[in-house]
């Protein structure tokens, strides 16, 4: 079971026991992307970069030698909604790993000579992530969905921003998220929970707590929008990427686990891979696919679900050659739409199945319990144990994901993004009439 505390500062501090030899420990913070403004879009991500660069107890290498002396292991990430900062380490070194995790999120200094050698960094970063079409192709996405919205900004920022940046910029940020009651101290190990609450308490118990006249952090709801950004390119011999996106549910949402479900029924595909061959397997859209487009034309599809705290974000992305752009496009759209009258039991029960694998297959080392545990309680309060999730999951049924389909993927606006040779891709308004259960 896992344990939770909350310190007398708001901050919440949760852990799992299991029989390991190392632990991780870190801190989960309610702070990324969709809370900046345009003008500083990419400050989240610039803070992660700095947090390694020295503190005003430990310079960098001073903190580079001290990790590596405990055999630990330091990381960092940021994503529209969460930045995380964890420590691997062995069981017996739980107060040094907190206490560098509190160092540098209450102590960075935020040398200018290694901000302005960070910005460098991040370009390339930057560049790595334009060569990766997937990447690209879900920013796009989200630009195109929610355009008018904070939750449309890439995580990186701009080039103009990374390149403008100012110290004063990164305290900013920090005084308005790192607060103590959007801040989760997470561990998973061989951790006894009182002593992280008392290392905590020592470390953490500085962070400053939203008083009570100070007005919540604003964060208008995001408003989804039926749009397409398209780019088109005349490479000889490269596939066409795309990816169509409809209004989700947020994480707390009644349907969401019913929309997990759903992305597991759509599954994926990947030509050439997978032990039983697409003309025999049991998901129905790979079916059609393989049997209505010409074999070898279809790269790969998945389906896609992400959840945020007030929408979401579900749909699917494909890539194929461009002579089955419009061919692919439609029968992934129409595999989508039928669910809304034709699932069966079987599938759904399907669905269930490589959906649990996913959940508590993935739940295999200290750092994904640990990921779980912060997650779960800066999105929900709490950690959902594992055997209401199985009951949740176990009461949904055919007649629960065609209400879904019906009422949230049927006769609906969509967002496309496409990218590469697209061919004779139909325009949006025609993709936007497939939506309906009646193939076009």
């Amino acid at each position: 079971p896992t344990q939770v505390t909350t310190l007398p500062n708001g901050l919440r501090v949760a852990s799992q026991q299991t029989a390991d030899e190392t632990l991780t420990v870190g801190v989960w913070i309610d702070a990324g992307s969709r809370f900046e403004t345009k003008e500083s879009n990419g400050t989240a991500h610039f803070l992660e970069h700095m947090a390694f660069k020295g503190t005003r107890r430990r310079n960098r290498i001073q903190l580079e030698q001290e990790i590596e002396n405990m055999g630990g292991h330091l990381n960092a990430y940021t994503s529209r909604e969460q930045t995380v900062y964890y420590a691997k380490c062995f069981k017996n070194d739980l107060r040094q790993g907190v206490d560098i995790l509190s160092d540098i999120l209450q102590n960075s200094t935020l040398d200018q000579a290694h901000l302005d050698f960070e910005r460098g960094v991040i370009l390339r970063e930057m560049e790595e992530v334009e060569k990766t079409v997937e990447e690209v192709i879900f920013d796009r996405l989200h630009l195109t969905a929610f355009h008018d919205s904070p939750l449309g900004y890439t995580i990186l920022g701009p080039v103009e921003n990374i390149q403008s940046i100012t110290k004063a910029q990164l305290r900013e940020y920090v005084q308005s998220n790192y607060t103590a009651d959007r801040m989760v101290v997470a561990a998973a190990g061989p951790v006894d929970h009182a002593e992280l609450v008392q290392y905590a308490g020592d470390l953490f118990g500085g962070f400053p707590q939203r008083t009570a006249g100070t007005p919540a952090r604003s964060c208008a709801l995001p408003k989804f929008t039926g749009a397409e950004l398209l780019y088109r390119t005349d490479e000889p011999g490269a596939l066409a990427h795309f990816a169509v996106g409809y209004e989700g549910v947020p994480w707390t949402h009644p349907d969401s686990l019913t929309f997990m479900t759903i992305q597991s029924i759509i599954g994926s595909y990947k030509r050439g891979e997978g032990l039983v061959p697409a003309e025999l397997s049991g998901n129905r859209l790979t079916n059609s696919i393989v049997r209505n487009i010409d074999s070898g034309l279809t790269e790969s599809f998945a389906a896609f679900n992400t959840c945020y705290k007030d929408t979401g974000l579900f749909g699917f992305y494909a890539q194929c050659e461009e002579s089955a752009v419009a061919g692919c496009m439609g029968e992934l759209l129409h595999g989508v739409s039928t669910l809304a009258d034709c699932v069966t039991d079987e599938e759904v029960e399907r669905g269930k199945r490589a959906l649990k694998t996913v959940l508590f297959g993935s739940l295999d080392s200290t750092t994904a319990i640990a990921e779980d545990i912060g997650r779960q309680l800066l999105v929900y309060g709490r950690r959902i144990p594992i055997s209401e999730l199985l009951l949740r999951l176990d009461a949904i049924d055919a007649t629960q994901v065609r209400r879904v389909a019906r009422e949230r993927l049927c006769n609906v606006d969509i967002a496309m993004t496409a990218l590469g040779p697209l061919g004779d891709l139909p325009p949006l308004a025609s993709l936007r009439q497939r939506t309906g259960p009646q193939r076009l």
